[in-house]
């Protein structure tokens, strides 16, 4: 499985991350979103590996993730591109597959130096800013170029920051706003 080099940082103000991506240089890419993904379990109670069936409003993914740590560089993902969210969704049923959540978000998109910057909004928690870039280093000179530190970054999957809120998120089975 390719490795993901990806980190946030939590807690933004959207608007000032923006203009903050801007004025480095960066573009937006369209507008904001609304993204939906329905998650499935590999192999029940195994929460560190996961289905993920994505409508990104662009084009629809299905991917199999992998939380191997918190690092920058410690999710694991196999990712293709399917032409239907709901004929996906039938195939997975057809499989055996029952989802254990819906959930939905909504996201702004950027490119700087050579980076995609995220700005995602999830229901009942803060926004947060993803970087992902081609290695670790990258991800962290990027960020400096916005003015966050590397103390600033987590490698933290979506389950884990809304456990930071006191949220158990694998309790929700319809997340929407």
């Amino acid at each position: 499985m390719p490795i993901e080099h990806e980190a946030k940082v939590l807690d933004i103000d959207p608007a000032r991350v923006a203009a903050r991506i801007l004025r480095a240089g960066g573009e937006r890419i369209g507008g904001t979103r609304l993204m939906r993904r329905y998650v499935y379990d590999v192999t029940p109670g195994h929460r560190s590996k996961w289905i993920r069936l994505r409508d990104t409003g662009a084009e629809t993914t299905l991917c199999v993730k992998e939380i191997r740590s918190d690092a920058i560089d410690g999710t694991h993902e196999a990712e293709v591109t399917v032409g239907d969210f709901a004929g996906a969704q039938e195939l997975l049923g057809l499989l055996g597959f029952t989802p254990k959540s819906y959930q939905e978000n909504r996201r702004t998109s950027f490119t700087l130096d050579g980076a995609r910057l995220e700005i995602d909004e999830w229901p009942l928690i803060p926004p947060y800013l993803e970087i992902e870039a081609a290695t670790v280093a990258e991800v962290v000179r990027v960020a400096g170029l916005l003015g966050f530190p590397e103390d600033r970054l987590t490698g933290e999957n979506t389950i884990k920051v809304y456990a930071r809120y006191g949220i158990d998120l694998a309790s929700i089975p319809r997340l929407r706003f």
